[in-house]
């Protein structure tokens, strides 16, 4: 219920689709004659899409989630194992086409290959099913597996989690699938503004864990401002920022994390 539900809220929390959601609904009302209503509700539509996709609204959000944790400095010696969290692969395409087409948060993956050359001893443990609530995909365990063997990791190194459809179930069936024993070091990567909401969840489960921080979407020096980015660039930055700080609200209201924003320790 808790997945479902996340889907269909980050559906409409979506900056486009709650513009074209508001525009509809003032054209019914100005189809009734309630047309006070309805002008309201088109400024409202285009004001969200101003600031979506014309501001640096987006940057600025994401801003605080990208900066909470960073690479440790001086990176571990040695590693006990890997944790890469799913969400960069084409699920669809790659269901249909064999291969293994990234996305925007593909740098996952490439610093999965560039950290298992780093630490050779390490176990390389990929978590991530397919997230979609309606189209069908392939789980990123699966095509991580075909990418990451393309690029030099043994077979024998990996392990996949190819179940989990959400940050929560990352966090619980990758402890159950690897025991982390005490002592050990493991790496979590995600994208850095998906990291304070990821670190939460495996602090949450007793699964103690190192951020290392991809996929950054912000300069972290973006201010106050207008046309700084492309539009299409733009609105995905508001999505992201809204959709993190509504989860990270949801998981702590519904008792799965400790904290609203966990802080580096």
């Amino acid at each position: 219920m808790f997945f479902v539900l996340s889907k269909i809220v980050g559906f409409f929390i979506q900056p486009l689709n709650f513009a074209i959601g508001a525009s509809g609904l003032g054209l019914l009302a100005a189809l009734g004659n309630w047309w006070r209503s309805g002008v309201t509700l088109w400024v409202v539509s285009i004001a969200v899409l101003i600031l979506a996709g014309w501001s640096n609204l987006g940057a600025l959000i994401l801003h605080p989630l990208e900066d909470r944790f960073r690479k440790p400095d001086p990176a571990p010696e040695t590693v006990a194992g890997i944790v890469v969290l799913g969400g960069g692969f084409e699920g669809a395409i790659n269901l249909a086409r064999g291969g293994y087409e990234l996305n925007s948060s593909g740098d996952r993956f490439v610093e999965a290959a560039v950290l298992a050359r780093r630490y050779p001893d390490a176990r390389i443990v990929i978590s991530g099913g397919s997230g979609s609530l309606i189209t069908e995909g392939e789980a990123d365990a699966t095509t991580a597996e075909r990418f990451l063997s393309a690029l030099g990791v043994t077979r024998e190194r990996l392990v996949l989690e190819g179940k989990s459809r959400n940050t929560d179930e990352n966090a619980r069936f990758t402890k159950a699938l690897v025991e982390p024993k005490p002592g050990e070091t493991w790496l979590l990567v995600t994208s850095a503004f998906h990291m304070p909401r990821s670190v939460g969840l495996f602090r949450a489960n007793d699964f103690p864990v190192v951020p290392w921080p991809v996929d950054y979407r912000t300069t972290g020096e973006e201010g106050i401002g207008f046309f700084a980015d492309n539009i299409a660039d733009s609105l995905q930055n508001t999505t992201l920022g809204i959709r993190e700080w509504i989860g990270l609200i949801s998981y702590r209201l519904s008792g799965k994390t400790r904290s609203l924003l966990p802080s580096p320790e």
